[in-house]
């Protein structure tokens, strides 16, 4: 414990965002630098507590108040170590993760939370600059091969993981680059893509192999990939969308999230020069008032939208905890990010009832009414709150279902549970002998660093199934429920 007085006399501070008129002329992340000293004094009110709750609020186990305090007493190269000691891409959590972590603070029960992911994005983006993250090339070879089909987090760190144990691991990604989501679903001003790409190459140094464009079941016939490889792992994620079966559904210009926000990041990678569904000019509604409806809100900002607005048909969540939802729990209050701050809507309690379409069959309005729940807890509509909205642009972001049933799942003929996902043992291997399943997809949607989690656990899963050993960490068992 750096400062036994920190959490009494140093209150809780985080990094400046940059002036909103600045950061909607460009794609960068959003947040001023923090300077180091003040940093340092952030990690001081860490308390070291006896039972760190931060532990049970972080899926990968992070040994946070370890690091926390290395870094208070300056020691920010074995803070690096520590930091890496459970977690393979603490840029990605450092900057998209929500933080349970900070929920579950002990200090969080009656005052502010430790910092936790702001000192955890620090930590590692001076471990980059100052060259303490180099390639971990293993030292021998299992002559074992492993297909990871899928490249965002979960997959990604399985690849890493059975990389370092010795293993041949290939990584193949439908998309024309590597990454997933974080590629091409988490906009730039979330996560700048020079996060992804360094740590891809630390990964390609390290001896993972790296396939783009290849849809395994369609480019590559899944008894093909089989025969090659001695163990595979899916972590193709949850990507099939919730959609919305109301009147006028099938007029133009209404998109889910996923169609929606990977042109932006095509126009950012300098594939185009603008995207074939946008923003520019346009009123667009946003269903869905979670993280991937922020996302296609500061999109549409920054595209030059006309007017935006988000709609969510569960009520305004509350400023402060409520009895339903104690300490430790993840609080499901009212926050405000970045994009929100920017500018745009937000209407609770709201349901669609009709899109409205014009003569060429675009949408060109949503008609909404207001709900509350009522029997059942069915969302029931009140009468004379029926209004309409101009959108030309309607962005579906309510969430996803699971896995898209393609040929993959079908040729493996694989089972999946009653949620539709992937069904999995305790080590993370499907209902097919070598095959195994990380992350939303066997999960369901959830958050990134489940899905990091779930990767370090199938790893150990595969290494065992080959080797017959017990090397690699398994931070989480597929059962395990998140509280958030």
């Amino acid at each position: 414990m750096g400062d036994p007085k920190g959490f009494l006399t140093t209150p809780r501070e985080l990094p400046q965002r940059r002036p909103v008129d600045l950061r909607l002329s460009d794609w960068r992340e959003v947040y001023e630098e923090f300077p180091r000293p003040e940093l340092e004094k952030q990690a001081g009110r860490c308390m070291n507590c006896g039972i760190p709750f931060c532990h049970q609020g972080c899926p990968l186990g992070n040994l946070i108040p370890e690091w926390n305090d290395l870094v208070h007493r300056h020691d920010w190269r074995e803070a690096t170590e520590r930091l890496h000691a459970t977690n393979n891409f603490p840029e990605f959590t450092g900057t998209l993760c929500p933080a349970p972590c900070e929920t579950a603070c002990v200090l969080a029960i009656n005052d502010d939370a430790v910092t936790i992911k702001q000192i955890e994005i620090e930590i590692v983006d001076r471990a980059w600059d100052e060259g303490w993250v180099p390639p971990q090339v293993p030292t021998s070879r299992t002559g074992r091969k492993v297909a990871v089909v899928g490249s965002g987090p979960a997959g990604l760190a399985a690849a890493q993981q059975l990389t370092r144990v010795g293993h041949d691991v290939v990584v193949f990604e439908r998309a024309d680059r590597i990454g997933g989501l974080l590629r091409y679903g988490i906009p730039e001003f979330k996560m700048e893509k020079a996060r992804l790409d360094r740590r891809l190459d630390q990964m390609s140094a390290e001896g993972t192999r790296f396939r783009a464009s290849v849809d395994v079941g369609v480019d590559i016939h899944v008894e093909a990939l089989r025969a090659d490889f001695d163990a595979g792992v899916l972590a193709g994620g949850a990507t099939a969308g919730r959609d919305i079966p109301v009147t006028g559904r099938e007029l133009t210009g209404i998109h889910q999230a996923m169609e929606f926000l990977p042109w932006a990041n095509h126009v950012q990678q300098g594939d185009l020069d603008a995207p074939p569904i946008t923003a520019h000019g346009k009123h667009v509604v946003i269903i869905g008032g979670g993280d991937t409806g922020a996302d296609c809100l500061g999109t549409s900002h920054r595209q030059g939208a006309a007017s935006v607005t988000q709609l969510e048909i569960m009520p305004t969540p509350p400023e402060k905890r409520t009895d339903d939802m104690p300490w430790p729990t993840h609080p499901m209050v009212y926050r405000v990010s970045s994009a929100h701050e920017e500018g745009g809507d937000r209407l609770f309690s709201v349901n669609t009832t009709e899109f409205v379409g014009d003569a060429l069959g675009r949408v060109r309005a949503i008609r909404v009414v207001e709900a509350r729940r009522g029997a059942g807890g069915r969302f029931v509509p009140v009468e004379g709150t029926e209004k309409e909205l101009p959108a030309q642009l309607v962005l579906l972001a309510m969430g996803f279902l699971g896995p898209e049933k393609g040929t993959l799942l079908s040729e493996l003929e694989v089972e999946l549970d009653e949620r539709g996902n992937v069904a999995r043992d305790q080590n993370f291997m499907t209902s097919v002998e070598g095959v195994f399943s990380a992350g939303d997809m066997g999960r369901g949607q959830s958050l990134i660093v489940w899905a990091i989690a779930e990767g370090r656990s199938a790893a150990a899963g595969v290494d065992a199934f080959l080797m017959g050993r017990d090397v690699l960490p398994r931070p989480i068992a597929p059962t395990d429920r998140p509280l958030v």
